[in-house]
């Protein structure tokens, strides 16, 4: 599911463009939500730094103390991957929005269809191009999202902190969708290393922040720990793993 967010100085917009994004998503079958909307840019900041989110819809001319392109560029810095896509009554400053790797610009007012058509293309650009996102029948999976994958029989399981996920697939063929962090630990397991809690070495068990657990095979399990070793979220910190006796 891919969560926008909105921000405005005018709360009345932000009501307005709520109810049309909720309409399109209607329309089109699309899964997706608005998960937060504010008129001030510090929380705007803030809750990109806690939170999952994919779409941003931001104004350029906020009546605050910082611009809609300033905000951006601190977003960058925390969130390089979400779509941006400005919205200001003032044409001048399209071009200054596209240096913040901007994905569309909204002349305001917006109409429904001018709206309609970009959210449309940032879903076309997730399922044909981007290499962010997995796709199971109409649920768009970020990758960032996944603790672990389980095979079980002909399916695989997408194990999140919020839900599962199942598609008929096999593991050699969902790997291409898959970043790095993404390593095999069992026959029946990849596991996401970016999520890992604790490893406990005697009974090759791997935690995760949700209790959940998976586990780590014997044939693959020098090459695991290998890896662990050379990825920068371990390399130095294998000693907090539980290696209780």
């Amino acid at each position: 599911m891919l969560n926008f967010v909105l921000c405005d100085d005018n709360s009345n917009i932000l009501k307005q463009t709520t109810k049309m994004l909720e309409f399109i998503f209607l329309k089109h079958d699309f899964d997706a939500y608005v998960s937060f909307v504010t008129t001030n840019a510090q929380e705007l900041i803030e809750h990109i730094r806690q939170n999952k989110v994919d779409v941003l819809l931001l104004d350029i001319n906020l009546k605050d103390n910082i611009s809609g392109i300033e905000v951006a560029k601190k977003v960058r810095t925390i969130n390089k991957e979400l779509y941006l896509i400005f919205t200001t009554g003032h044409l001048e400053y399209a071009m200054l929005a596209y240096k913040v790797k901007t994905f569309d610009y909204l002349a305001k007012p917006i109409t429904p269809e001018r709206l309609e058509e970009t959210i449309i293309r940032v879903f076309e650009d997730i399922t044909r191009f981007s290499q962010n996102f997995i796709k199971v029948n109409s649920t768009i999976i970020n990758p960032n999202d996944i603790l672990y994958i389980k095979r079980d029989g002909m399916k695989l399981v997408l194990c999140t902190a919020f839900t599962n996920h199942e598609l008929y697939s096999s593991f050699t063929k969902i790997n291409s969708s898959l970043p790095d962090n993404f390593v095999r630990c069992h026959k029946s397991y990849i596991v996401n290393i970016n999520k890992i809690s604790n490893i406990d070495i005697n009974t090759n068990t791997i935690s995760f922040n949700d209790q959940s657990q998976c586990y780590i095979g014997p044939k693959y399990k020098n090459k695991f720990m290998e890896v662990l070793k050379n990825h920068g979220n371990f390399s130095n910190n294998l000693d907090s793993f539980n290696h209780a006796k």
